[in-house]
């Protein structure tokens, strides 16, 4: 079954432990936590505190995106606070594959995100290490852009080598997403759907409908 990682970039912060509590019951599978430091993306989020305020009062996997530069510096905070999944760019950092193996001996599953502009073959050396790859549908750095559909070869390429190498990682999709666009992804082949406005943005007792409607 698809599943469904909603992004509290789109929550009320001021409701954030509600916006959660809601999201449990809806039968969301993780939390997507989106980090960005103005320098790897033009915006700046949340750091390793919010992480650790989610891993409080939910049990949900909480599936947290780094859009830093550099990565090395502070992946161990983030491993300290709690997160399940730890996806970053492979670009934004001179020492990857030692990025992967510091998370992976934290027992925290390891994995990348495929920026607009990169390629699935650049870091196809990294694919045997983690275990989910997020592709960007998105410029990263802001929530409620359109979805970019010439990505999607990335979903049915990552699909391919998946199968060829017989590699266990997920594929999750971010940006854009929304009944149509989530058909789109699920078609080609995608594990993980990362969900930002087009959920956050409706009344919470909605949350459980949108969540089956895009399964």
């Amino acid at each position: 079954m698809i599943k469904i990682s909603p992004s509290i970039l789109s929550a009320d912060l001021l409701e954030l432990e509600d916006e959660i509590n809601s999201l449990d019951k809806s039968g969301a599978d993780y939390i997507h936590i989106d980090i960005m430091d103005g320098h790897y993306v033009p915006n700046i989020t949340f750091g390793p505190n919010i992480v650790r305020s989610c891993r409080k009062i939910t049990s949900k996997i909480l599936d947290v995106h780094l859009m830093i530069k550099p990565v090395e510096p502070y992946i161990r905070e983030f491993i300290d606070a709690g997160s399940d999944i730890i996806s970053f760019h492979p670009e934004a950092d001179e020492n990857p594959e030692g990025i992967i193996e510091i998370i992976n001996k934290a027992g925290i599953n390891a994995g990348i995100a495929i920026h607009p502009n990169k390629n699935v073959v650049d870091f196809e050396f990294l694919f045997k290490s983690i275990k989910q790859i997020i592709v960007m549908t998105v410029v990263p750095g802001f929530g409620g852009q359109k979805f970019m559909e010439d990505q999607v070869k990335k979903i049915s390429d990552l699909v391919n080598i998946r199968k060829l190498n017989n590699f266990d990682f997920e594929i999750s999709v971010d940006g854009g997403i929304n009944n149509d666009t989530a058909k789109i992804c699920i078609d080609n082949g995608v594990d993980i759907l990362s969900i930002g406005s087009f959920l956050l943005s409706q009344d919470k007792n909605k949350y459980g409908n949108i969540i089956n409607s895009l399964r």
